[in-house]
């Protein structure tokens, strides 16, 4: 008798992750462990940055990449990364807090 349940997904939670996570969580994967993702992913969510990561990966797997050494349940933080232009913002250069006007006081 075939098994019907589904093959477990090689990330854990993966439903759950954001995209900016998935791209750095797949490299310990295998090639055909990116390519169920792949798979799950197009059948499933489809989203364009994942897809996009994804085969990526599967790329340079088939160009003689090798899986690094990592944890794909967690090694990243679940955030985006830097963005491309940089910020410049941070908490130490935030405006300082202000106490908003009264009613019926201006400020010009």
């Amino acid at each position: 008798m075939p098994d019907s349940q589904p093959k477990p997904l090689p990330l854990p939670d993966y439903d759950q992750l954001p995209a900016a996570s998935i791209e750095h969580r797949i490299r310990p994967l295998a090639g055909a462990e990116v390519r169920q993702l792949l798979e799950y992913e197009q059948a499933h969510a489809n989203r364009p940055q994942v897809v996009e990561y994804l085969t990526a990966r599967l790329d340079q797997l088939d160009a003689g990449a090798e899986p690094t050494s990592g944890d794909p349940g967690g090694a990243q933080p679940d955030r985006p990364g830097d963005t491309a232009g940089g910020s410049p913002a941070s908490p130490d250069s935030a405006a300082e807090p202000t106490e908003p006007l009264r009613h019926g006081k201006h400020s010009f």
